[in-house]
């Protein structure tokens, strides 16, 4: 790789840092070609991304940014996992993780929280993006039908009541 491609894959890597709401380090040492197609494919679906870098590039690129701090997993055979979503890519790589055991999540950041273990685990127990929309959605829907069943409820009964009457004179 000659110089003006690492200048460019240290730039890509520096716009990934910026606009990524997470991104995950993980060590895949171990991992087969067909894994890791598997868990590109996990991810895609998922709208995350996965990208292997050197890891001296990916410490350049990071160089000033908010997430700087993954700069210690940086070791070995790394691979990054990231999205703009939050909670995606952390909930892609731990799923993966727990069917496959060669991939070993080091950390990560969101924004600029380093994230260990543990935090990485916490981040993919969150609801995503499209979840909490639709909660809230929910909640705000819900007072609605309520008040158009609280303003139904008296015609039906008055309604219920008069064929009861009807059906007793019949």
């Amino acid at each position: 790789m000659d110089r003006a491609q690492k200048e460019k894959v240290v730039e890509e890597l520096g716009q990934i840092f910026e606009s990524s709401g997470v991104v995950v380090v993980s060590r895949y040492e171990g991992l087969t070609v067909a894994e890791m197609q598997d868990l590109r494919g996990r991810a895609r679906a998922a709208e995350t991304s996965i990208r292997v870098a050197k890891n001296r590039l990916a410490k350049i690129a990071l160089e000033g940014k908010e997430c700087a701090s993954i700069t210690e997993y940086l070791e070995g055979m790394t691979v990054l996992a990231y999205s703009e979503d939050p909670v995606a890519a952390a909930k892609v790589v731990e799923d993966f993780a727990k069917d496959n055991a060669k991939l070993q999540i080091l950390g990560g950041a969101m924004g600029g929280t380093a994230l260990d273990r543990a935090g990485v685990e916490a981040v993919s127990k969150m609801p995503s993006r499209e979840e909490l929309i639709a909660s809230i959605v929910g909640c705000i829907g819900a007072p609605a039908s309520n008040i158009a069943g609280a303003i139904g409820a008296p015609a039906s009964n008055i309604a219920s009541i008069l064929s009861t009457i009807e059906e007793k004179a019949a």
